[in-house]
């Protein structure tokens, strides 16, 4: 787990970087951890930076996009050099970790994407 700040105007953030299963327990297990690790890093409400990678698909980057409508996020999005891929970061203010886990969990739902 590492942290850093996003900048004079923002709290501090934390980036996780999970390896993703997919057996319920361990899915469980790694929520439950993140959320302790969340719990104990930051205080809520906070800042929190997702970062995504997708294949450069508009659909799929526009429903990562819809997860976070009206939310007031700052979405970023850059192409890989070959435009295979595109990475998407996502700041925004949160209550608390399950928040945090709820919007995992819906992009999780979209096909290809990697959560860093």
């Amino acid at each position: 787990m590492s942290s850093r700040p996003l900048g004079p105007n923002c709290e501090r953030s934390v980036i996780f970087v999970a390896k993703w299963s997919y057996g319920k327990k361990n899915t469980e297990e790694f929520y439950k951890r993140l959320r302790e690790q969340l719990q104990d890093s930051a205080q809520w409400p906070s800042n929190y930076l997702y970062k995504f990678i997708v294949p450069t698909d508009t659909r799929k980057i526009e429903q990562i996009h819809a997860v976070f409508d009206n939310t007031g996020a700052v979405i970023e999005s850059k192409q890989s050099k070959k435009g295979k891929y595109t990475s998407i970061s996502v700041t925004v203010h949160l209550k608390n970790p399950d928040a945090v886990i709820e919007k995992y969990k819906e992009v999780g739902l979209v096909e290809g994407v990697i959560s860093l």
